[in-house]
């Protein structure tokens, strides 16, 4: 449920008391929404599942929020969990879904039946770049040595994601490829259902590399069970800065994940509103500057009516590549 104005000001006058959110004390005035429910469409450790959980971390340790709780739901390639909230829609006032270009590939490609428009447009608000890693063992250390692995044996050459085929991870794949002179269409591409089982793959020797989120590689380059052999950044990404671009690698491509918010169709749009301002309010708080900077996150905030402008350029744009590299 979330609070009114005039029902925060009520809260306000009834009390004084400082209500403490993950040891950060904060006053009742501060609050402004009650509680938000996560809708997570893919399993856990994957981007989805880290950007609800960072989201709402910030959120409630700011004490901007007052509690807020996730469930994941995988299937359909993400089209589980947008059927559900569309079907549902009345029962789910209280929840956000989080999504991210995905939502705007696979209704390209007709892996489910909605788009975006489907849902009530809340906010875009961050950006994750793209990574490829490797084993920590794999005789793989740069992009060029991928690119040579896969000219000697291109079917012996895997590369996994955790999106379906025709998906991000396998358009980013693809787009690599294609700008280090190769054919993007004989990538072998192997799917997995969210970042999780993909990193498992990996780690097992079932893939030769992982195209994925450069947010949930950071942790495991981190303890040194992988290596991260370039980025689609322009420049080097100051929270892992070791982590080398394609661009310095003589690949001249780059991508950006957006990840954000939607509400279920319906939404009343003073309700939309007030996730739209505590959204916005969040960027002020050091607690989402260490969730960001943690996950290698960048901010890039497109809310209400600039968020729809954004998407429609961004379908657009996917349509026309995917198109060239023949998966439309």
């Amino acid at each position: 449920m979330i609070k009114s104005n005039l029902t925060r000001r009520a809260m306000v006058a009834a009390t004084a008391a400082a209500l403490s959110f993950g040891g950060h004390a904060v006053s009742a005035a501060d609050q402004m929404v009650e509680s938000i429910h996560f809708l997570i469409p893919g399993g856990a450790g994957g981007g989805w599942d880290g950007t609800a959980r960072g989201t709402g971390e910030a959120l409630t340790k700011s004490g901007l929020v007052g509690t807020a709780s996730y469930e994941n739901m995988s299937g359909g390639g993400g089209g589980k969990a947008i059927g559900f909230l569309i079907e549902n829609a009345e029962s789910n006032h209280g929840t956000l879904m989080v999504n991210s270009t995905p939502i705007v590939i696979r209704s390209l490609t007709g892996v489910f039946p909605h788009s975006f428009r489907d849902l009530t447009l809340v906010a875009g608000t961050i950006g994750d770049y793209a990574a490829f890693v490797v084993g920590k063992d794999s005789p793989i250390n740069s992009m060029n040595d991928l690119v040579e692995a896969f000219k000697a044996d291109p079917r012996g050459t895997a590369i996994g994601g955790g999106s379906v085929p025709g998906g991000m991870d396998h358009l980013v794949a693809a787009m690599a490829f294609e700008a280090a002179g190769e054919d993007p269409t004989a990538v072998k591409y192997i799917p997995y259902d969210a970042g999780g089982k993909a990193m498992a793959a990996l780690l097992s020797g079932e893939i030769a590399a992982l195209s994925t989120g450069f947010s949930e590689a950071i942790d495991l380059a981190n303890a040194g069970e992988v290596k991260i052999i370039g980025v689609t950044a322009d420049e080097r990404v100051g929270s892992y800065s070791d982590a080398p671009t394609l661009k310095e690698q003589g690949i001249d491509t780059s991508f950006v994940n957006w990840r954000g918010f939607f509400g279920a169709p319906g939404l009343p749009e003073a309700e939309a509103e007030e996730y739209r301002a505590v959204l916005a309010a969040m960027y002020d708080t050091a607690e989402w500057g260490e969730v960001r900077d943690r996950n290698g996150w960048v901010d890039i905030h497109n809310s209400g009516a600039d968020f729809e402008e954004f998407l429609n350029q961004q379908e657009q744009a996917i349509s026309d590549l995917m198109k060239k590299l023949g998966f439309l």
